[in-house]
Formats: C-alpha cells, sequence, structure tokens
C-alpha cells in the first residue's frame, strides 16, 4: 500500500515537473520575443487568456513529441492530474511573478497565476487526450 500512495506521489510530481518546465521554456521565449519588440501597452484580458490557451495547447503538442506516455498510468490519475497539476503549475509560476517584480525584472503575464493555469490546463488537457 506505501508503494502504491509513493508510486502515485512520484507520478503525480512528475506531470507537475513536466508541465513547469515547458511552462518556463515557454516564459523563456516570450521574454525574449517581448525584449525584440520593445516596450508595449497592456494586453486586453481576454485575448491574453486566449493566446495562452492556445501557446498551452502548442506547448502540449510538442511535449507528447517529446514524451509520448503519460507519467501517470492510472486513468483516475490523470483525470486528478488534469484538474490539480494547472493549479500547481500556476501558483509556481505566480511565485516566479513575485520573485520577478522584487528583483525589478519584466513580468508577463505567465508570470501570473490566472495566466499560468489557463496555460497549463491547455497542456494538461492536450496531454490527458492525446498521451498513451
Amino acid at each position: 500500500m506505501l508503494e502504491f500512495i509513493f508510486e502515485l506521489v512520484f507520478e503525480f510530481f512528475g506531470e507537475v515537473i513536466l508541465q513547469i518546465i515547458f511552462e518556463a521554456l515557454a516564459e523563456v521565449g516570450l521574454h525574449l520575443f517581448r525584449s525584440a519588440r520593445g516596450p508595449r501597452r497592456r494586453a486586453n484580458p481576454v485575448l491574453a487568456a486566449f493566446g495562452y490557451v492556445l501557446l498551452g495547447g502548442i506547448v502540449g503538442a510538442i511535449s507528447l513529441v517529446i514524451f509520448p506516455n503519460s507519467i501517470m498510468r492510472t486513468q483516475n490519475g490523470r483525470i486528478v492530474t488534469l484538474l490539480l497539476a494547472p493549479v500547481a503549475s500556476g501558483l509556481a509560476m505566480s511565485i516566479l511573478g513575485a520573485w520577478r517584480e522584487r528583483r525589478g525584472q519584466q513580468v508577463l503575464g505567465l508570470d501570473r497565476f490566472a495566466y499560468g493555469y489557463v496555460f497549463a490546463l491547455a497542456m494538461s488537457g492536450v496531454r490527458f487526450l492525446w498521451a498513451h
């Protein structure tokens, strides 16, 4: 029983770490893109959320090329991961955003909980539907 619980926790955190890594890579890309374009005005929140959902879906598809199998093996575990991993990823991105803000660095929408959450939810959704 203890082995089962350990395996479940390990698989869940594996999926969360996978999402955080891909989300951080997307953030680096967005920072590079934004710095190349120069300063901009604040984006429409609805359009920004739609953009992060689209970007999360694309990143989810790319992650399937690299990791075609789901780390979580059981269907119930995959559902729990679909629901909870985006929350953990959104929290991680908001912590990173607060850290950046304290250091006076540029903060993107992805550095906020809501946008980090919708990005990770889209990525999780793609992985949930298509990962083996």
